[in-house]
């Protein structure tokens, strides 16, 4: 019998965050914290099944496509963490382990970015439908785990709570995608929630954002459309540019 990968696709839930640094000066050392102390630490638990970061450097802003929320429109970076399912089905328990890690690296004095950045939305959200490209050859479970070239992210308000979230339509570019609803409690009423749809491009999604156009999806409000691209480690000069951008 051929053995199947599971990867994110029992995953009950997941967050996203969508942070600024405020300070120009602390990009590199906001990159530093998070790429080589926080990510790998969250990665670490137990309960979190896998968990990735982004940057909207000002040429992903600039190719940024349709309507953009303001205070979306802040955004920087993007980070996510899916939970695995804790018994009972749910992922409250992995939830309280992640906050705790988070508590606990405070008190050490392991958060220092909280002086500097603003977290310009965080929620959590439940995964709902994931895609995958044929010629990808994964399965839709271990999509985020594939390599990829970087993401589009569509944001839009829940306007329709009577339309499900459909299947995300793959882009030329794109191996596959996820979409997820906001919010823990799924017999909540979903009206005024956030949904997110991944893309995940293995062509620059710079050149697949501008391919896809204006975002359109039925009982959604779309608020932002932005191509991401991955950080590399120690590669983070994409706003220092604009830290020197000035009269002489």
């Amino acid at each position: 019998m051929p053995i199947v990968p599971i990867g994110v696709a029992a995953a009950p839930l997941a967050f996203f965050s969508f942070p600024e640094v405020v300070d120009p000066e602390r990009h590199r050392d906001y990159n530093a914290w998070h790429q080589l102390d926080h990510l790998p630490e969250n990665r670490a638990l137990p309960g979190v099944v896998h968990g990735e970061r982004w940057v909207r450097t000002p040429a992903c802003r600039a190719a940024s496509v349709g309507p953009a929320d303001p205070t979306l429109d802040a955004t920087q970076y993007v980070a996510m963490y899916w939970f695995a399912p804790a018994p009972g089905g749910s992922a409250d328990a992995h939830v309280e382990e992640w906050r705790a890690l988070g508590e606990s690296t405070r008190q050490e004095g392991r958060r220092p970015e909280l002086d500097w950045t603003v977290r310009r939305f965080t929620d959590f959200f439940r995964p709902e439908t994931g895609v995958v490209a044929p010629e990808a050859l994964v399965s839709v479970g271990a999509l985020p785990f594939r390599p990829h070239r970087g993401v589009v992210i569509d944001v839009g308000r829940v306007v329709d709570p009577g339309v499900p979230a459909p299947p995300p339509e793959l882009a030329p570019g794109v191996a596959g995608a996820w979409t997820f609803t906001g919010g823990r409690d799924r017999d909540a009423p979903p009206h005024g929630r956030l949904r997110i749809t991944l893309h995940y491009c293995e062509s620059d999604p710079l050149e697949v954002v501008e391919a896809m156009g204006a975002p359109a999806a039925p009982g959604v409000e779309p608020l932002l459309r932005t191509p991401l691209l991955p950080v590399v480690p120690w590669e983070w000069d994409w706003f220092e540019s604009e830290e020197t951008d000035g009269p002489a």
